[in-house]
């Protein structure tokens, strides 16, 4: 199995703009705290930032956690994109997902799926800044599907779109039990949904 590299535990610098100390204040406190616990006066007090570069950057609190969001997308899209580089065999490069998810889960202090923790703190409304959890929950459908396709499996959208649900489901569960078990038991999982594919 590939060695993943886990996240850093802060993204949080004291260098950069403005803008960016916002930002990256914003997501260790966000992935820590929740959205919606994390006031603005929190931000900018850790930030270092006055609330007048918060507006002039952003205009709303919406909008920095729009960015939050669209930035942790760019990441992971980059961080399985670089894990996989090398990898030649499609299924290695599905399991990846749940490989970089067990590294990064101690890392996170098991606080479970950031796109799905931040969709459960804004069930009704907030359409606009959810799209980067759509658009990253695509992306990783479209590249499970495109290398179970790759491998051979029957029904690639359809087989990808349980092998999610099953990823979904082992993130819930590292979260709840605190531990990367549930990870790699999705991993498994996943295992026999593909060697089912590519026996039908």
């Amino acid at each position: 199995m590939p060695h993943y590299r886990p996240l850093s535990n802060s993204p949080r610098s004291a260098a950069g703009s403005p803008a960016e100390r916002l930002l990256a204040t914003a997501t260790e406190l966000f992935a820590a705290n929740g959205i919606r616990a994390v006031g603005i006066d929190r931000i900018l007090a850790e930030s270092g930032v006055a609330k007048a570069s918060l507006y002039s950057s952003f205009g709303s609190k919406d909008a920095l956690v729009r960015a939050y969001l669209e930035g942790l997308d760019l990441r992971d899209r980059a961080r399985w994109q670089d894990a996989v580089t090398a990898v030649a065999d499609p299924l290695e490069r599905v399991y990846a997902f749940f490989d970089l998810a067990a590294a990064s889960a101690p890392v996170r202090n098991f606080r479970g799926c950031q796109y799905l923790n931040a969709a459960t703190e804004f069930p009704a409304g907030g359409e606009s800044m959810l799209a980067p959890v759509r658009e990253h929950r695509e992306w990783v459908r479209d590249r499970i599907a495109e290398n179970v396709a790759a491998a051979g499996c029957a029904r690639p959208d359809h087989l990808a779109a349980h092998i999610q649900l099953v990823y979904d489901g082992a993130l819930a569960g590292s979260k709840f039990t605190h531990s990367e078990e549930p990870i790699h038991r999705g991993r498994e999982m996943a295992a026999g949904l593909i060697a089912g594919a590519l026996r039908s």
